[in-house]
Protein backbone atom coordinates (compact mmCIF):
# COMPACT_ATOMS: atom_id res chain seq x y z
CA UNK A 1 0.00 0.00 0.00
CA UNK A 2 1.37 3.47 -0.86
CA UNK A 3 0.69 6.26 1.60
CA UNK A 4 0.10 9.83 0.48
CA UNK A 5 2.93 12.02 1.94
CA UNK A 6 2.01 14.11 4.94
CA UNK A 7 -1.42 12.49 5.47
CA UNK A 8 -2.12 11.47 9.10
CA UNK A 9 -2.65 7.78 9.70
CA UNK A 10 -6.18 8.24 11.12
CA UNK A 11 -7.20 10.37 8.12
CA UNK A 12 -5.73 7.81 5.75
CA UNK A 13 -7.75 4.98 7.26
CA UNK A 14 -10.91 7.11 7.11
CA UNK A 15 -10.32 7.84 3.43
CA UNK A 16 -9.76 4.17 2.66
CA UNK A 17 -13.03 3.21 4.38
CA UNK A 18 -14.97 5.80 2.36
CA UNK A 19 -13.50 4.52 -0.92
CA UNK A 20 -14.35 0.92 -0.04
CA UNK A 21 -17.92 1.90 0.81
CA UNK A 22 -18.37 3.72 -2.51
CA UNK A 23 -17.08 0.71 -4.45
CA UNK A 24 -19.42 -1.65 -2.60
CA UNK A 25 -22.45 0.55 -3.24
CA UNK A 26 -21.52 0.74 -6.93
CA UNK A 27 -21.46 -3.03 -7.21
CA UNK A 28 -24.84 -3.33 -5.51
CA UNK A 29 -26.31 -0.63 -7.74
CA UNK A 30 -24.92 -2.32 -10.83
CA UNK A 31 -26.50 -5.64 -9.77
CA UNK A 32 -29.90 -4.02 -9.20
CA UNK A 33 -29.71 -2.31 -12.56
CA UNK A 34 -29.14 -5.65 -14.34
CA UNK A 35 -32.20 -7.25 -12.73
CA UNK A 36 -34.43 -4.31 -13.60
CA UNK A 37 -33.35 -4.33 -17.25
CA UNK A 38 -34.14 -8.05 -17.57
CA UNK A 39 -37.65 -7.76 -16.20
CA UNK A 40 -38.62 -4.75 -18.27
CA UNK A 41 -37.29 -6.10 -21.57
CA UNK A 42 -38.47 -9.70 -21.30
CA UNK A 43 -42.26 -9.16 -21.43
CA UNK A 44 -42.12 -7.51 -24.84
CA UNK A 45 -45.70 -8.55 -25.58
CA UNK A 46 -47.45 -6.44 -22.95
CA UNK A 47 -48.62 -3.88 -25.52
CA UNK A 48 -50.62 -6.27 -27.70
CA UNK A 49 -51.29 -9.87 -28.70
CA UNK A 50 -48.38 -12.10 -27.81
CA UNK A 51 -47.31 -12.93 -31.33
CA UNK A 52 -48.71 -10.30 -33.65
CA UNK A 53 -45.34 -9.89 -35.32
CA UNK A 54 -44.84 -13.62 -35.86
CA UNK A 55 -45.16 -17.01 -34.19
CA UNK A 56 -42.94 -15.97 -31.28
CA UNK A 57 -43.85 -18.70 -28.82
CA UNK A 58 -40.48 -18.59 -27.06
CA UNK A 59 -41.07 -15.32 -25.20
CA UNK A 60 -43.41 -16.78 -22.60
CA UNK A 61 -44.83 -20.01 -21.24
CA UNK A 62 -45.02 -22.82 -23.79
CA UNK A 63 -48.50 -22.75 -25.32
CA UNK A 64 -48.21 -25.19 -28.19
CA UNK A 65 -50.38 -27.63 -26.25
CA UNK A 66 -53.55 -26.84 -24.33
CA UNK A 67 -52.50 -24.71 -21.33
CA UNK A 68 -53.48 -26.03 -17.93
CA UNK A 69 -53.61 -22.59 -16.32
CA UNK A 70 -56.88 -20.82 -15.61
CA UNK A 71 -55.59 -17.35 -16.41
CA UNK A 72 -54.27 -15.85 -19.66
CA UNK A 73 -50.60 -16.53 -20.37
CA UNK A 74 -49.95 -12.89 -21.28
CA UNK A 75 -51.55 -9.47 -20.80
CA UNK A 76 -54.56 -9.11 -23.07
CA UNK A 77 -55.22 -6.34 -25.61
CA UNK A 78 -58.43 -4.38 -25.97
CA UNK A 79 -59.56 -6.57 -28.90
CA UNK A 80 -58.70 -9.77 -30.78
CA UNK A 81 -57.53 -8.88 -34.29
CA UNK A 82 -58.82 -11.31 -36.92
CA UNK A 83 -58.18 -10.80 -40.63
CA UNK A 84 -60.62 -11.98 -43.31
CA UNK A 85 -59.90 -11.91 -47.05
CA UNK A 86 -63.10 -12.31 -49.07
CA UNK A 87 -64.05 -11.94 -52.77
CA UNK A 88 -66.43 -9.03 -52.34
CA UNK A 89 -66.07 -8.22 -56.04
CA UNK A 90 -65.20 -10.36 -59.07
CA UNK A 91 -66.50 -13.73 -60.24
CA UNK A 92 -66.97 -15.11 -56.71
CA UNK A 93 -68.72 -12.02 -55.34
CA UNK A 94 -72.01 -13.85 -54.89
CA UNK A 95 -70.36 -16.43 -52.67
CA UNK A 96 -68.21 -13.85 -50.92
CA UNK A 97 -71.27 -11.87 -49.84
CA UNK A 98 -72.64 -14.93 -48.05
CA UNK A 99 -69.33 -15.60 -46.32
CA UNK A 100 -68.99 -11.99 -45.23
CA UNK A 101 -72.49 -11.89 -43.75
CA UNK A 102 -71.90 -15.11 -41.84
CA UNK A 103 -68.62 -13.89 -40.33
CA UNK A 104 -70.10 -10.55 -39.36
CA UNK A 105 -73.15 -12.08 -37.67
CA UNK A 106 -71.03 -14.52 -35.66
CA UNK A 107 -68.67 -11.77 -34.50
CA UNK A 108 -71.63 -9.56 -33.60
CA UNK A 109 -73.21 -12.35 -31.52
CA UNK A 110 -69.96 -13.07 -29.68
CA UNK A 111 -69.25 -9.42 -28.99
CA UNK A 112 -72.78 -8.79 -27.73
CA UNK A 113 -72.05 -11.42 -25.09
CA UNK A 114 -68.89 -9.52 -24.09
CA UNK A 115 -66.39 -11.22 -26.36
CA UNK A 116 -64.26 -14.34 -26.19
CA UNK A 117 -63.58 -15.67 -22.69
CA UNK A 118 -59.81 -15.87 -22.25
CA UNK A 119 -59.04 -17.21 -18.79
CA UNK A 120 -62.00 -15.39 -17.25
CA UNK A 121 -61.54 -12.13 -19.16
CA UNK A 122 -63.84 -11.41 -22.10
CA UNK A 123 -62.20 -9.74 -25.08
CA UNK A 124 -64.18 -8.63 -28.19
CA UNK A 125 -63.22 -9.70 -31.70
CA UNK A 126 -62.05 -7.00 -34.10
CA UNK A 127 -62.85 -8.35 -37.57
CA UNK A 128 -60.95 -6.69 -40.41
CA UNK A 129 -62.19 -7.56 -43.93
CA UNK A 130 -60.26 -7.01 -47.17
CA UNK A 131 -61.46 -7.68 -50.74
CA UNK A 132 -59.28 -9.86 -52.98
CA UNK A 133 -61.49 -9.20 -56.03
CA UNK A 134 -61.65 -12.98 -56.73
CA UNK A 135 -57.97 -12.84 -57.72
CA UNK A 136 -55.54 -15.32 -56.05
CA UNK A 137 -52.60 -12.92 -56.34
CA UNK A 138 -54.57 -10.30 -54.43
CA UNK A 139 -55.57 -12.92 -51.86
CA UNK A 140 -51.87 -13.27 -51.10
CA UNK A 141 -51.33 -9.50 -50.93
CA UNK A 142 -54.27 -8.96 -48.57
CA UNK A 143 -53.20 -11.77 -46.25
CA UNK A 144 -49.77 -10.19 -46.00
CA UNK A 145 -51.42 -6.87 -45.14
CA UNK A 146 -53.30 -8.56 -42.33
CA UNK A 147 -50.09 -10.14 -41.09
CA UNK A 148 -48.43 -6.73 -40.96
CA UNK A 149 -51.40 -5.42 -38.99
CA UNK A 150 -50.98 -8.05 -36.29
CA UNK A 151 -53.90 -10.43 -36.74
CA UNK A 152 -53.85 -13.63 -34.69
CA UNK A 153 -55.88 -15.70 -37.18
CA UNK A 154 -57.10 -15.65 -40.77
CA UNK A 155 -60.62 -16.24 -42.11
CA UNK A 156 -60.86 -17.17 -45.80
CA UNK A 157 -63.22 -16.29 -48.61
CA UNK A 158 -64.77 -18.49 -51.31
CA UNK A 159 -63.37 -20.40 -54.27
CA UNK A 160 -60.84 -23.23 -54.30
CA UNK A 161 -58.20 -21.28 -56.24
CA UNK A 162 -58.28 -18.44 -53.71
CA UNK A 163 -57.91 -20.82 -50.77
CA UNK A 164 -55.12 -22.70 -52.54
CA UNK A 165 -53.20 -19.42 -52.82
CA UNK A 166 -53.95 -18.55 -49.20
CA UNK A 167 -52.82 -21.82 -47.64
CA UNK A 168 -49.14 -21.27 -48.41
CA UNK A 169 -49.18 -17.76 -46.96
CA UNK A 170 -50.83 -18.98 -43.76
CA UNK A 171 -48.11 -21.61 -43.50
CA UNK A 172 -45.32 -19.11 -44.14
CA UNK A 173 -46.64 -16.67 -41.57
CA UNK A 174 -47.61 -19.43 -39.12
CA UNK A 175 -51.12 -18.06 -38.72
CA UNK A 176 -54.10 -20.41 -38.48
CA UNK A 177 -56.43 -20.17 -41.48
CA UNK A 178 -60.08 -21.22 -41.39
CA UNK A 179 -61.75 -21.44 -44.79
CA UNK A 180 -65.03 -22.65 -46.26
CA UNK A 181 -66.69 -22.62 -49.68
CA UNK A 182 -63.90 -24.69 -51.14
CA UNK A 183 -63.84 -28.41 -51.72
CA UNK A 184 -60.40 -28.79 -53.30
CA UNK A 185 -58.80 -31.67 -51.44
CA UNK A 186 -55.37 -31.30 -53.06
CA UNK A 187 -54.59 -28.26 -50.92
CA UNK A 188 -54.95 -30.35 -47.77
CA UNK A 189 -52.60 -33.00 -49.11
CA UNK A 190 -49.51 -30.78 -49.16
CA UNK A 191 -48.58 -31.07 -45.50
CA UNK A 192 -49.93 -27.69 -44.38
CA UNK A 193 -50.34 -27.40 -40.62
CA UNK A 194 -52.19 -24.08 -40.42
CA UNK A 195 -55.09 -24.83 -42.81
CA UNK A 196 -58.47 -25.90 -41.40
CA UNK A 197 -61.80 -26.24 -43.19
CA UNK A 198 -65.18 -27.14 -41.63
CA UNK A 199 -66.53 -27.74 -45.13
CA UNK A 200 -67.12 -30.86 -47.27
CA UNK A 201 -64.28 -31.79 -49.61
CA UNK A 202 -64.12 -33.37 -53.05
CA UNK A 203 -64.19 -36.87 -51.56
CA UNK A 204 -67.46 -35.99 -49.79
CA UNK A 205 -68.91 -34.38 -52.93
CA UNK A 206 -68.15 -37.40 -55.10
CA UNK A 207 -69.64 -39.83 -52.60
CA UNK A 208 -72.88 -37.95 -52.02
CA UNK A 209 -73.31 -37.34 -55.77
CA UNK A 210 -73.47 -41.06 -56.43
CA UNK A 211 -75.40 -41.77 -53.23
CA UNK A 212 -78.06 -39.50 -54.71
CA UNK A 213 -77.89 -41.06 -58.19
CA UNK A 214 -78.09 -44.55 -56.68
CA UNK A 215 -81.26 -43.54 -54.81
CA UNK A 216 -83.09 -42.56 -58.01
CA UNK A 217 -85.52 -44.93 -59.70
CA UNK A 218 -84.59 -45.67 -62.37
CA UNK A 219 -81.10 -44.40 -61.82
CA UNK A 220 -79.54 -42.38 -64.64
CA UNK A 221 -76.85 -44.65 -66.08
CA UNK A 222 -75.22 -42.41 -68.68
CA UNK A 223 -73.19 -39.70 -66.95
CA UNK A 224 -71.75 -36.68 -68.75
CA UNK A 225 -69.08 -34.64 -66.95
CA UNK A 226 -68.26 -31.13 -68.14
CA UNK A 227 -64.79 -30.82 -66.63
CA UNK A 228 -63.33 -27.41 -65.89
CA UNK A 229 -59.61 -27.32 -66.79
CA UNK A 230 -58.45 -26.57 -63.27
CA UNK A 231 -56.92 -28.56 -60.43
CA UNK A 232 -60.32 -28.90 -58.82
CA UNK A 233 -61.92 -29.94 -62.09
CA UNK A 234 -59.35 -32.71 -62.55
CA UNK A 235 -59.70 -33.81 -58.93
CA UNK A 236 -63.49 -34.11 -59.15
CA UNK A 237 -63.39 -36.00 -62.46
CA UNK A 238 -61.06 -38.58 -60.96
CA UNK A 239 -63.21 -39.02 -57.86
CA UNK A 240 -66.52 -39.13 -59.78
CA UNK A 241 -65.08 -41.76 -62.12
CA UNK A 242 -63.85 -43.82 -59.17
CA UNK A 243 -67.27 -43.71 -57.50
CA UNK A 244 -69.02 -44.72 -60.74
CA UNK A 245 -66.63 -47.64 -61.29
CA UNK A 246 -66.90 -48.85 -57.69
CA UNK A 247 -70.70 -48.88 -57.74
CA UNK A 248 -71.19 -50.25 -61.24
CA UNK A 249 -74.01 -49.64 -63.69
CA UNK A 250 -72.70 -46.30 -64.95
CA UNK A 251 -70.89 -45.14 -68.06
CA UNK A 252 -69.00 -41.85 -67.76
CA UNK A 253 -68.10 -39.45 -70.56
CA UNK A 254 -65.83 -36.46 -69.94
CA UNK A 255 -65.62 -33.25 -71.98
CA UNK A 256 -63.30 -30.42 -70.91
CA UNK A 257 -63.67 -26.64 -71.10
CA UNK A 258 -61.58 -23.68 -70.02
CA UNK A 259 -62.78 -21.32 -67.29
CA UNK A 260 -64.45 -18.30 -68.86
CA UNK A 261 -65.87 -20.26 -71.80
CA UNK A 262 -68.87 -18.53 -73.33
CA UNK A 263 -69.88 -21.10 -75.96
CA UNK A 264 -70.62 -24.59 -74.63
CA UNK A 265 -72.28 -25.92 -77.78
CA UNK A 266 -69.32 -28.19 -78.63
CA UNK A 267 -69.91 -29.98 -75.30
CA UNK A 268 -73.71 -29.87 -75.19
CA UNK A 269 -74.56 -31.16 -78.66
CA UNK A 270 -72.52 -34.40 -78.41
CA UNK A 271 -74.03 -35.02 -74.95
CA UNK A 272 -77.52 -34.51 -76.34
CA UNK A 273 -76.92 -36.67 -79.42
CA UNK A 274 -75.53 -39.56 -77.36
CA UNK A 275 -78.47 -39.50 -74.93
CA UNK A 276 -76.54 -38.58 -71.80
CA UNK A 277 -78.89 -38.69 -68.79
CA UNK A 278 -77.04 -36.72 -66.12
CA UNK A 279 -74.80 -33.66 -66.23
CA UNK A 280 -72.11 -33.26 -63.56
CA UNK A 281 -70.07 -30.04 -63.51
CA UNK A 282 -68.46 -27.49 -61.20
CA UNK A 283 -68.55 -24.17 -63.06
CA UNK A 284 -68.04 -20.69 -61.64
CA UNK A 285 -71.16 -18.54 -61.39
CA UNK A 286 -70.83 -16.87 -64.83
CA UNK A 287 -69.87 -20.14 -66.53
CA UNK A 288 -72.73 -22.01 -64.89
CA UNK A 289 -75.32 -19.49 -66.00
CA UNK A 290 -74.03 -19.58 -69.58
CA UNK A 291 -73.90 -23.38 -69.51
CA UNK A 292 -77.50 -23.87 -68.34
CA UNK A 293 -78.91 -21.24 -70.69
CA UNK A 294 -77.29 -23.01 -73.63
CA UNK A 295 -78.41 -26.45 -72.41
CA UNK A 296 -81.95 -25.13 -72.70
CA UNK A 297 -81.39 -23.30 -76.00
CA UNK A 298 -79.96 -26.47 -77.57
CA UNK A 299 -82.78 -28.51 -76.03
CA UNK A 300 -80.71 -31.12 -74.22
CA UNK A 301 -83.16 -32.69 -71.79
CA UNK A 302 -81.12 -34.59 -69.22
CA UNK A 303 -82.78 -36.24 -66.24
CA UNK A 304 -80.30 -34.74 -63.77
CA UNK A 305 -78.42 -31.43 -63.70
CA UNK A 306 -75.91 -31.55 -60.86
CA UNK A 307 -73.78 -28.40 -60.64
CA UNK A 308 -71.37 -27.58 -57.86
CA UNK A 309 -70.56 -23.92 -57.01
CA UNK A 310 -72.45 -21.97 -59.71
CA UNK A 311 -75.96 -22.53 -58.27
CA UNK A 312 -74.99 -21.55 -54.72
CA UNK A 313 -75.79 -17.80 -54.75
CA UNK A 314 -79.37 -16.50 -55.11
CA UNK A 315 -78.42 -14.83 -58.40
CA UNK A 316 -78.55 -18.27 -60.05
CA UNK A 317 -82.28 -18.58 -59.44
CA UNK A 318 -82.87 -14.91 -60.09
CA UNK A 319 -81.21 -15.11 -63.51
CA UNK A 320 -82.66 -18.40 -64.68
CA UNK A 321 -86.10 -18.21 -63.11
CA UNK A 322 -88.09 -21.42 -63.68
CA UNK A 323 -85.16 -22.84 -65.65
CA UNK A 324 -83.21 -23.21 -62.41
CA UNK A 325 -85.79 -25.70 -61.12
CA UNK A 326 -84.41 -29.18 -60.70
CA UNK A 327 -80.74 -28.18 -60.54
CA UNK A 328 -78.94 -30.00 -57.71
CA UNK A 329 -76.13 -28.31 -55.79
CA UNK A 330 -73.74 -28.90 -52.89
CA UNK A 331 -73.46 -25.60 -51.03
CA UNK A 332 -72.29 -27.13 -47.76
CA UNK A 333 -75.29 -26.19 -45.60
CA UNK A 334 -79.02 -25.49 -45.44
CA UNK A 335 -80.81 -23.26 -42.95
CA UNK A 336 -83.38 -26.02 -42.39
CA UNK A 337 -80.86 -28.26 -40.61
CA UNK A 338 -81.93 -28.94 -37.05
CA UNK A 339 -78.64 -28.50 -35.22
CA UNK A 340 -78.84 -26.60 -31.90
CA UNK A 341 -78.85 -22.85 -32.44
CA UNK A 342 -79.46 -22.90 -36.20
CA UNK A 343 -83.04 -21.61 -36.05
CA UNK A 344 -82.17 -18.81 -33.63
CA UNK A 345 -79.15 -17.82 -35.71
CA UNK A 346 -81.13 -17.77 -38.95
CA UNK A 347 -83.83 -15.64 -37.30
CA UNK A 348 -81.18 -13.11 -36.26
CA UNK A 349 -79.72 -13.21 -39.77
CA UNK A 350 -83.09 -12.48 -41.33
CA UNK A 351 -83.71 -9.57 -38.98
CA UNK A 352 -80.26 -8.12 -39.70
CA UNK A 353 -80.13 -8.65 -43.48
CA UNK A 354 -83.81 -8.49 -44.46
CA UNK A 355 -83.55 -11.90 -46.12
CA UNK A 356 -83.07 -15.58 -45.32
CA UNK A 357 -79.73 -17.08 -44.31
CA UNK A 358 -78.11 -18.46 -47.44
CA UNK A 359 -76.10 -21.64 -47.99
CA UNK A 360 -72.70 -20.34 -46.84
CA UNK A 361 -74.03 -18.55 -43.76
CA UNK A 362 -73.81 -21.61 -41.53
CA UNK A 363 -70.27 -22.68 -42.54
CA UNK A 364 -68.87 -19.15 -42.24
CA UNK A 365 -70.58 -18.67 -38.86
CA UNK A 366 -69.08 -22.02 -37.78
CA UNK A 367 -65.56 -20.78 -38.61
CA UNK A 368 -65.92 -17.98 -36.09
CA UNK A 369 -67.39 -20.38 -33.52
CA UNK A 370 -64.38 -22.66 -33.96
CA UNK A 371 -61.90 -19.80 -33.69
CA UNK A 372 -63.53 -18.32 -30.58
CA UNK A 373 -63.63 -21.74 -28.94
CA UNK A 374 -59.95 -22.34 -29.74
CA UNK A 375 -58.85 -18.98 -28.33
CA UNK A 376 -60.84 -19.62 -25.19
CA UNK A 377 -59.30 -23.06 -24.71
CA UNK A 378 -55.81 -21.77 -25.47
CA UNK A 379 -56.27 -18.95 -22.94
CA UNK A 380 -53.87 -17.04 -25.12
CA UNK A 381 -53.59 -14.92 -28.25
CA UNK A 382 -50.35 -16.62 -29.18
CA UNK A 383 -50.65 -17.64 -32.84
CA UNK A 384 -49.16 -21.08 -32.31
CA UNK A 385 -51.36 -21.76 -29.30
CA UNK A 386 -54.43 -20.81 -31.33
CA UNK A 387 -53.39 -23.08 -34.19
CA UNK A 388 -52.88 -26.01 -31.83
CA UNK A 389 -56.24 -25.43 -30.15
CA UNK A 390 -58.03 -25.35 -33.52
CA UNK A 391 -56.35 -28.64 -34.40
CA UNK A 392 -57.89 -30.16 -31.24
CA UNK A 393 -61.41 -28.84 -32.00
CA UNK A 394 -64.26 -31.07 -30.79
CA UNK A 395 -67.25 -28.77 -31.06
CA UNK A 396 -70.94 -28.59 -31.95
CA UNK A 397 -71.42 -25.79 -34.47
CA UNK A 398 -73.96 -24.49 -36.96
CA UNK A 399 -72.79 -27.13 -39.46
CA UNK A 400 -72.86 -29.98 -36.95
CA UNK A 401 -70.13 -31.57 -34.88
CA UNK A 402 -66.64 -30.64 -36.04
CA UNK A 403 -63.33 -32.42 -35.52
CA UNK A 404 -60.32 -32.10 -37.84
CA UNK A 405 -57.97 -34.76 -39.17
CA UNK A 406 -54.23 -34.17 -39.46
CA UNK A 407 -54.70 -32.50 -42.84
CA UNK A 408 -57.20 -29.97 -41.43
CA UNK A 409 -60.21 -31.61 -43.10
CA UNK A 410 -63.54 -32.08 -41.33
CA UNK A 411 -63.95 -35.65 -40.08
CA UNK A 412 -67.39 -37.08 -40.95
CA UNK A 413 -68.52 -33.99 -42.85
CA UNK A 414 -72.20 -33.71 -43.63
CA UNK A 415 -72.63 -32.78 -47.30
CA UNK A 416 -76.29 -31.80 -47.75
CA UNK A 417 -77.76 -31.74 -51.26
CA UNK A 418 -79.97 -28.79 -52.12
CA UNK A 419 -82.13 -28.43 -55.21
CA UNK A 420 -83.56 -25.33 -56.81
CA UNK A 421 -87.36 -25.56 -56.59
CA UNK A 422 -89.74 -22.68 -57.27
CA UNK A 423 -87.04 -20.04 -56.98
CA UNK A 424 -85.70 -21.37 -53.67
CA UNK A 425 -83.17 -23.94 -52.52
CA UNK A 426 -84.76 -27.00 -50.92
CA UNK A 427 -82.89 -29.56 -48.80
CA UNK A 428 -83.54 -32.89 -50.57
CA UNK A 429 -80.76 -35.31 -49.58
CA UNK A 430 -79.58 -37.28 -47.58
CA UNK A 431 -83.03 -38.58 -46.77
CA UNK A 432 -82.53 -38.44 -42.99
CA UNK A 433 -82.20 -34.63 -43.12
CA UNK A 434 -84.28 -33.88 -46.24
CA UNK A 435 -87.07 -31.33 -45.96
CA UNK A 436 -88.54 -31.81 -49.45
CA UNK A 437 -88.66 -34.55 -52.10
CA UNK A 438 -86.32 -34.16 -55.05
CA UNK A 439 -87.61 -33.29 -58.51
CA UNK A 440 -86.65 -36.28 -60.66
CA UNK A 441 -86.45 -36.54 -63.57
CA UNK A 442 -85.95 -32.90 -64.49
CA UNK A 443 -88.95 -31.32 -66.23
CA UNK A 444 -88.36 -31.02 -70.02
CA UNK A 445 -87.63 -27.46 -71.12
CA UNK A 446 -90.72 -27.22 -73.32
CA UNK A 447 -92.98 -28.06 -70.38
CA UNK A 448 -91.69 -25.37 -68.04
CA UNK A 449 -93.88 -22.38 -67.37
Amino acid sequence: MIRQPGLPVRALWTLLLIVALIVALGVIAAGCGTDETATTVAPVTTSGPATTSGPATTSGPATTSAPATTTPTEPLPASIKVGAVIPITGKYAGLGAQVKNGYELAVEDINKAGGVDIGGTKVPIELNILDDESDPSKTVQQLETHNSNGVVAYLGGAGSDLHAAAAGIAEKNKIAYLGIAFALQKVHEQGFKYLFSPFPKSRDHAKVTFDLLDSMNPKPAKIQIFAEKTDWGAEMVKLWQAEAAARGGYTVTVAEYAPGTTDFSSLILPAKDSGQEALLALPSSPDGLAMMKQVKELDWNAKVYFLIRAPDPPTFGENLGVDSDGVFLLPGWNRGLTYPGVKEMTDRYTAKNNGPALALTGPSYACVQILADAISRAKSLDRQAIRDAISATDLDTMVGHVKFDEAGMWIGALDPVNQWQGGKQALVFPKDVALAPAIYPAVPWKDRK
